[in-house]
């Protein structure tokens, strides 16, 4: 089944089932007012959402034409959002964009880091920037959203607790971030709020396509416009989502609602390269300091800006048919103003 949030003055917003093709929803506050609530009850609400979807696809409830724009992210908030880097490629590259040396044990073990889930941004909202100095990146990445999980847990284990799964663009402010990890505690200004797919849907609805723990399809990240990027979220994923619950799991509980990202989804070449550009007949990146630290390595220099106020980011994944999975993160860089007193 497929779910969303939309927006209705509250916090947490209302909850609705979604038709498979993102067109129609129907209200679902006969099982749960709001994500987090279904989360709560899930051997309850769960269910009941699936006999909703079903009935949605069959035409027996009343529906009402399904809008991305008047979406939350499915979980407007949380009480936990950690963020791991299951493509080493990715990790790779960024470090020697700032020349920092990367460990061997970041093969053989997560990173995660813990980000602000207390105002997570609506999939079509902009990106509130207060100076572009700040070097503002995208970065495309898959998110799960788990139930109950115990402590130390095993990934093979791990994966029954997936609940969810949605797309993130986890905004990144480049310029902030190499003093920030100087200090040796972790990301939190450079890191501000993530947007994430108008609709999070439950595994089943990705077939074969969900497998190990992995999405196995691409993710198309459009800069502008314009192709960015289409890495295969299922290629170069050294840790799967039981690893990283696993790892977020290993010395505390997780709580229903807990918010689990993969990392920027990143391919290396056929020749076990970096990878290429699209220009180029690469698969591209799904982040702007891949491409400014492949043109680094081959040119001496970065030459792709990071965004501007105006420039739009759009992250979507189609199924087999071309069809839509989640809907589509389209931002817009917009200059933050502050709320009136």
């Amino acid at each position: 089944m497929k779910l969303a949030t939309l927006k209705n003055g509250t916090r947490d917003g209302r909850l609705v089932v979604v038709s498979r093709d993102l067109t129609r929803c129907t209200d679902a506050s006969f099982a749960a007012r709001t994500l987090q609530e279904a989360l709560d009850s899930w051997d309850y609400a769960g269910p009941r959402l699936q006999d909703l979807a079903q009935a949605i696809e069959s035409n027996a409830v009343p529906t009402e034409r399904f809008h991305e724009r008047q979406c939350e992210s499915p979980l407007p908030r949380a009480y936990q959002w950690a963020d791991g880097s299951a493509y080493v490629n990715h990790v790779e590259l960024v470090r020697k964009a700032r020349q920092a040396e990367m460990p061997r044990s970041f093969w053989t073990d997560p990173l995660m880091y813990q980000g602000g889930s207390d105002s997570f941004l609506g999939p079509r909202d902009a990106v509130p920037i207060a100076d572009e100095a700040h070097g503002v990146d995208f970065e495309g990445e898959i998110a799960v959203i788990t139930g109950d999980v115990p402590m130390g847990i095993s990934p093979a284990d791990a994966i029954a607790y997936v609940r969810l799964i949605m797309l993130v663009n986890d905004v990144s402010l480049r310029n902030l971030i190499p003093e920030e990890i100087g200090k040796g505690f972790g990301f939190f200004q450079s890191k501000p709020s993530s947007a994430f797919s108008p609709v999070a849907v439950t595994p089943d609805e990705l077939g074969e396509h969900w497998l190990g723990g992995k999405v196995l399809l691409p993710l198309v990240v459009m800069l502008n416009g314009a192709l960015f990027g289409r890495p295969n979220a299922g290629v170069d994923m050294t840790f799967s989502f039981g690893d990283l619950i696993a790892h977020a799991a290993r010395t505390r509980p997780l709580t229903a609602g807990t918010v689990i990202g993969s990392g920027t989804v990143s391919n290396k070449d056929v020749n076990d390269g970096p990878g290429l550009p699209i220009n180029e007949g690469g698969h591209g990146y799904a982040c702007i300091a891949e491409q400014r630290t492949v043109e680094a390595l081959r040119h001496g220099k970065p030459i792709t800006p990071f965004m501007a106020i105006g420039d739009t980011v759009r992250i979507e994944m189609m199924d087999s048919r071309r069809h839509s999975i989640f809907g589509a993160i389209e931002q817009k860089v917009a200059r933050y103003e502050p709320a009136a007193a």
